[in-house]
C-alpha cells in the first residue's frame, strides 16, 4: 500500500542525517531534495555545476553544495566534511538522446558511483540508495521483474547495469547498506521542457500538437511524487529487508503513446491530430517498455496510485504557475565555504612537520574551511621525503613536492603557490617558529576585507643582542626602501587568491617575497605574535646568511646604496678642490713646511677603498640584471606526492601542475 502524507513524513525524520542528494539539479533529484527540505534542514543538495541550476533555485543556498562525483579527491573530501549518512545517488548521464560520450557515460554512471561508496566507508554510512534504470533490461523490456535477463542494447544501459552489480557484490562481499531502483518514465514538475509531457502541455497550451513517434509505443509513466516516494522508502525499508538488490519503480500498467495524447486533448478540449511517426526514435528505444512493481510492493509496501490523467493535470497546474525554463533562469554562484591553501617550505624538519600537519589540520577544521596543505621538501638532506610520503598518502588534503636539490625557501614558496588552489595561501616555514594557530586570526582580519595579513614579530624567543639586530635592520630596511615594507614582517603570511596571482605573474628571477607582497599593494595590516624558538634542531642561518638576506632585500627594493656613491662622489669632489686650495695657500704663506709620505699613503687608500666600495655596490646592481638576463628557472620539481600517487616524470608533474594552475589576471 502506498504511504500516507503522515507515514512518509515519519520516514523521513527518522533517516539518519546529514542527508545528501547527488544529481540534485535533476528532474528527480530536484524533487527529492525539495521534498526532504521540507521535513528537516540537514538534507544537501549536491551539483557539479558552479551555479545553482534552475530547479533549485528558492532553496536555501546553505543546503546547496558543488562536487564532480567523477573526481574522486573532490568526492572524498565532501564526505570527510560533512559525514552523510543517508546517501542518494540520482547523479547520471546517457538518459538524453544527447548525451551520448561513451566515457562520459561511464565515468559518471560507474566510476562517479565508486567515488561516493569509497568517500562514504571513510566515515560510514546507513543507507545508499542508487538511481538505476528500467534500461538495464535492456531488450528484455515488457513487464520483467527483478530476476529477468538484462540485456543491455546500449551504453547507458551497460553503466547502468555494471553499477547494479557493483552494488550487488559490494552488499555481499563487505555487507553495505545499498540498494539499487530501476526508475520507469518519471514525469511531473520539474522535468526537462523538451520531454514527452511537457512538449505536448506547452504545444497543446498553443491549440496544436507536436510531431511524434509511433502511436502504439508504449511505456510505463510514473508521477514524480510517486517516485519520490519509493526513493524515501528505499532509504528505510528497501535497506533493511533487501540490501544489494533491485526494484522496479513502475506503475505496471501499459500507456501508448496514442493514449497520453488522447488525455492531453480531453483535456485541453482539442480535436487535432498529431503527425505520427514523423519523429525519430532513439536507437535504443523499443516498443514495448512497461515494469513489473509486484516486489517494490512487497518489500517497501508501495505502489504508484497518481492515475495518468491525475498526474498530466497537476503537471499542467506547475507549469502554469511556474517561471519560464533554464535558458532564462537567473545563474545564482553557489556560495561554499573557502578553500585555504597552507605553503610549508621545508628544510630539516622531518621530526617538525608531523606536528606541523595535526596544527594545521586543527586549525582548519575548527574555521571550517576546505582546505589543502603543500609541504614542498627543497632537497632537505635527512628523511623528510619519507615523512611526506606517509602523510600524502593518509591524507588526500595532503600535496608533497619535492625539488631537485636546495633552491631556498623563496623559491619553495613560490612552487607552492603555483600548485595552491585556494581562495587564499598561506604561507609557513617548516620549523613551527610560524606558529598555525595565529591563521585564526589571519582568518578572521581576510573576512573583514584585508587582502594581505602578515604576521608581525614583536619579539623573538632568542639573546636580546639578536633580537636588536633583526629590528634594527627591518627599520633600516623600510627607511632606505622605495616601497613601505612592514618592520618585523617575515614571510608568515595569508594572501587573497589575487594578491598571489600578482606575484606569479612578476617576471623577475631573485624574489624577495616579504618585499614583492608588500609592493603588489592591496589591504594589508599585520598581526603581532611572539615567534618561538625552533621546535627541533638548529637553526639554518647563520652571520653569513643573514648578511645575505639583507643585502638581498636591500638591493632589490632600494636604490639607496647607488644615491650614497652619488653624494659620496660629490662630498668628495668638494672635499678634493678644498684641499687643493689649503695646499696652494700653504706652499705660498709656508713654503718650509715639511710635507710627508704618509699624508699620500692615507689619501691612496682612502680613496681606493671608496673606489672599491662603489664598484662593489655597482657589482651587486649588475649580478642582479645577469641573472635575470640568464632567465634560468626559480627550482626544478623532482616529484609529486598526493592520495597514494607519486608522480616523478616532467611529463606527469606537468601535467598536475597545468590541471591545478589558477588563471593569472595579468597575463
Amino acid at each position: 500500500m502506498k504511504p500516507s502524507p503522515a507515514n512518509l513524513e515519519e520516514k523521513i525524520k527518522l533517516l539518519e542525517g546529514p542527508i545528501v542528494v547527488f544529481g540534485a539539479g535533476g528532474f528527480l533529484g530536484a524533487n527529492l531534495i525539495r521534498r526532504l527540505l521540507e521535513s528537516r534542514s540537514d538534507a544537501y543538495a549536491v551539483t557539479h555545476q558552479g551555479f545553482v541550476p534552475w530547479r533549485l533555485i528558492g532553496l536555501p543556498t546553505t543546503n546547496i553544495l558543488r562536487c564532480d562525483i567523477t573526481n574522486q579527491a573532490e568526492t572524498q573530501h565532501l564526505f570527510e566534511e560533512y559525514g552523510f549518512r543517508t546517501i542518494f545517488n540520482l547523479a547520471a548521464y546517457g538518459g538524453y538522446a544527447r548525451q551520448n560520450d561513451p566515457q562520459t557515460i561511464f565515468r559518471t554512471n560507474l566510476f562517479g558511483l565508486m567515488n561516493i561508496l569509497n568517500g562514504a566507508e571513510t566515515k560510514g554510512f546507513a543507507a545508499l540508495v542508487h538511481a538505476g534504470s528500467s534500461s538495464e533490461y535492456g531488450e528484455n523490456s515488457a513487464a520483467p521483474n527483478e530476476s529477468a535477463e538484462l540485456l543491455p542494447n546500449s551504453y547507458y544501459s551497460v553503466s547502468k547495469t555494471s553499477a547494479a552489480t557493483l552494488l550487488k557484490y559490494l552488499a555481499h562481499s563487505k555487507s553495505l547498506p545499498v540498494i539499487n531502483l530501476r526508475y520507469y518514465s518519471i514525469y511531473g514538475p520539474w522535468e526537462e521542457p523538451d520531454r514527452l509531457i511537457p512538449t505536448l502541455l506547452s504545444n497543446a497550451q498553443k491549440g496544436e500538437l507536436p510531431p511524434l513517434v509511433d502511436p502504439d509505443i508504449s511505456r510505463d509513466f510514473v508521477y514524480v511524487d510517486d517516485a519520490v516516494e519509493a526513493t524515501i522508502l528505499a532509504a528505510s525499508e528497501g535497506i533493511r529487508h533487501h540490501a544489494g538488490g533491485s526494484l522496479n519503480i513502475a506503475t505496471g500498467k501499459k500507456t501508448t503513446i496514442r493514449e497520453i495524447v488522447d488525455v492531453v486533448k480531453d483535456i485541453y478540449g482539442m480535436s487535432s491530430e498529431p503527425k505520427w511517426a514523423s519523429m525519430q526514435n532513439r536507437n535504443w528505444d523499443l516498443r514495448d517498455w512497461y515494469g513489473n512493481p509486484s516486489l517494490a510492493k512487497e518489500i517497501l509496501g508501495w505502489q504508484a496510485r497518481t492515475l495518468l490523467r491525475e498526474g498530466i493535470v497537476r503537471t499542467r497546474e506547475w507549469v502554469n504557475r511556474q517561471p519560464p525554463p533554464p535558458e532564462v533562469a537567473k545563474l545564482v554562484p553557489i556560495k561554499q565555504a573557502p578553500r585555504l591553501s597552507a605553503v610549508v617550505a621545508c628544510y630539516k624538519d622531518a621530526q617538525a612537520i608531523p606536528i606541523m600537519y595535526e596544527r594545521l589540520k586543527a586549525v582548519f577544521q575548527k574555521l571550517k574551511v576546505d582546505y589543502e596543505i603543500l609541504f614542498v621538501n627543497d632537497a632537505s638532506p635527512d628523511n623528510t621525503d619519507r615523512v611526506l610520503s606517509e602523510l600524502s598518502a593518509r591524507d588526500h588534503h595532503v600535496i608533497a613536492i619535492e625539488h631537485s636539490r636546495n633552491f631556498g625557501s623563496q623559491s619553495a614558496f613560490i612552487s607552492g603557490m603555483r600548485v595552491s588552489t585556494g581562495d587564499a595561501i598561506i604561507l609557513l616555514d617548516g620549523d613551527l617558529q610560524d606558529p598555525p594557530e595565529l591563521i585564526a586570526s589571519f582568518y578572521e582580519q581576510w573576512a573583514a576585507g584585508y587582502e594581505v595579513i602578515y604576521g608581525r614579530r614583536i619579539r623573538r624567543e632568542m639573546s636580546w643582542l639578536n633580537n636588536l639586530c633583526y629590528q634594527a635592520f627591518y627599520r633600516i630596511l623600510r627607511g632606505l626602501s622605495y616601497v613601505s615594507i612592514p618592520v618585523d614582517a617575515g614571510d608568515f603570511s595569508l594572501m587573497d587568491r589575487k594578491v598571489v596571482n600578482e606575484i606569479l605573474a612578476l617576471p623577475e628571477a631573485d624574489q624577495f617575497l616579504r618585499g614583492l607582497r608588500a609592493w603588489v599593494g592591496f589591504r594589508q595590516v599585520g598581526v603581532d605574535y611572539i615567534r618561538p624558538e625552533r621546535m627541533f634542531g638548529r637553526s639554518t642561518n647563520n652571520l653569513r646568511k643573514n648578511f645575505w638576506w639583507a643585502r638581498k632585500a636591500l638591493f632589490s627594493f632600494s636604490f639607496a646604496p647607488l644615491e650614497f656613491i652619488l653624494y659620496l662622489g660629490f662630498g668628495l669632489t668638494a672635499l678634493s678642490f678644498v684641499l687643493v686650495v689649503i695646499q696652494i695657500i700653504s706652499k705660498i704663506f709656508w713654503p718650509n713646511i715639511p710635507h710627508g709620505i704618509t699624508t699620500i699613503i692615507v689619501l691612496i687608500l682612502f680613496f681606493g677603498g671608496v673606489q672599491m666600495l662603489t664598484m662593489a655596490i655597482l657589482g651587486e646592481y649588475l649580478s642582479k640584471v645577469f641573472e635575470e638576463t640568464k632567465r634560468r628557472p626559480k627550482f626544478i620539481r623532482k616529484a609529486i606526492r598526493f592520495g597514494g600517487q607519486h608522480l616523478t616524470s616532467a611529463e606527469e608533474i606537468n601535467e598536475f601542475v597545468q590541471a591545478r594552475a589558477q588563471p593569472l589576471e595579468t597575463l
